[in-house]
């Protein structure tokens, strides 16, 4: 790895204007984060498509998107709601070749109750343990979503948001035995998590990941909330995070040793060329 790094950067179509140059110069990867918002997956998403390509007309980058998550768990088993959960992963999957994006940001279904529960409710003979039923459930509402990205080109990430065992999100995506299932971490939630829930700290993650990470969401937090700072506002170990996410190097001592410009809406941009896809997040929470 050799440092500076480069990172791209996830926002909003209004704010393209801004970023655009930024984006455009440094051939950064940019993330869309307009396509995970019910009202317009259900409404003219076609018009937001058309604006932000008008405003990307000459980038290069990588480019993604985030993918629906308001009410819409990937787990769910409801069997008449779970339909409608794929139909709408189905329409970001259009959208996605609307806009020429190979990737999709998808939520991790796993929770702090899971966490605690899962070894509570083994696998007892023939009936499979909750661990197992999850798998189970989400493989039922994306499997359709997984064949379709498969055929399509786009890799979807799974995201880590309550995830305490970064193993579970492992075993998770490696369960579709798919190229087009990996698994995304975002640092802050992996930073709340580690001090709000008792799981390890986010170079852990990154390990656990392993050849399967191929996203980042970078962002720092106070172990609190989902504050969504600047990357090393708040905890040192962010930085040992960033670095095993970009694979073997000698590193600084300290996270000052990856900051480099402030360019981005008040964050870092970094530049070089790292493994996983590393994104400063905007304004979505989550």
């Amino acid at each position: 790895m050799t440092l500076p790094l480069s990172i791209g950067a996830a926002l909003t179509t209004p704010d393209l204007p801004r970023f655009r140059d930024w984006l455009i110069d440094g051939n950064r990867d940019l993330e869309l984060q307009d396509f995970f918002a019910t009202d317009l997956l259900l409404g003219d998403w076609q018009a937001r498509v058309a604006e932000a390509k008008a405003h990307l007309d000459g980038f290069k980058g990588r480019l993604g998107i985030h993918g629906p998550f308001e009410n819409v768990t990937i787990d769910n088993d409801d069997p008449e709601i779970a339909p409608l959960v794929t139909k709408r992963f189905l329409t970001d999957l259009d959208i996605c070749a609307a806009l020429g994006a190979t990737q999709m940001v998808v939520h991790s279904p796993y929770t702090t109750w899971d966490h605690y529960n899962f070894d509570n409710n083994p696998r007892v003979g023939n009936t499979p343990s909750a661990r197992e039923r999850k798998i189970d459930q989400v493989h039922q509402v994306l499997r359709p979503v997984v064949d379709r990205a498969e055929a399509q080109g786009v890799t979807l990430v799974i995201e880590n948001i309550e995830d305490i065992a970064p193993g579970d999100r492992l075993e998770l995506a490696k369960s579709f035995a798919s190229d087009a299932v990996k698994l995304s971490i975002d640092t802050g939630h992996a930073q709340y998590a580690h001090h709000a829930t008792g799981a390890p700290p986010v170079d852990y993650f990154v390990t656990h990941a392993g050849a399967m990470l191929d996203h980042v969401h970078l962002q720092d937090a106070d172990g609190h909330a989902d504050r969504h700072w600047a990357p090393g506002a708040r905890h040192r170990e962010l930085a040992c995070g960033v670095r095993r996410a970009c694979g073997p190097a000698d590193p600084p001592a300290s996270g000052a040793g990856i900051a480099r410009s402030r360019r981005y809406s008040g964050g870092y941009g970094l530049s070089g060329t790292g493994r996983a896809r590393l994104s400063r997040k905007g304004r979505v929470r989550r």
